[in-house]
């Protein structure tokens, strides 16, 4: 697949995980809105990453690369490492602590995250 439809098929499936997870969020299903917003930015920065011809075969590789070239390099605020983090953690959570629930103050802040996070990658290709 070429390059530049790759990244848009991974900006087209973060707004997609996006929205399922705001509509997750309305009908009180906190643990799969929170999955869905980690997957949201998880495909945004993949497709920023492959901008770079730089591709991970894991989600740490990839979060990890995310921080190395865009976050301390200055293009993304630190404040992004955070939250990227939060959302990984958040995921884990909801999507295998069968103990656990997340509650909806969680899944807000973390589709507050998500929007801030997307709204900047989708800044980034504008430039």
């Amino acid at each position: 697949m070429e390059k530049l439809t790759e990244i848009q098929a991974l900006l087209k499936k973060s707004d997609s995980k996006l929205f399922t997870a705001e509509l997750e969020f309305e009908n009180k299903r906190y643990d799969d809105s929170v999955s869905r917003s980690y997957y949201a930015v998880f495909h945004a920065i993949s497709a920023l990453l492959l901008s770079k011809n730089l591709t991970f075969s894991s989600h740490g590789q990839t979060i990890g690369a995310f921080n190395r070239e865009f976050i301390k390099t200055g293009l993304f605020p630190k404040e992004f490492n955070n939250f990227i983090h939060a959302l990984f953690e958040d995921r884990q959570i909801g999507d295998y602590d069968a103990m656990s629930e997340i509650d909806s103050e969680t899944a807000e802040k973390n589709l507050h995250y998500a929007k801030t996070i997307i709204q900047a990658v989708k800044i980034y290709f504008k430039q």
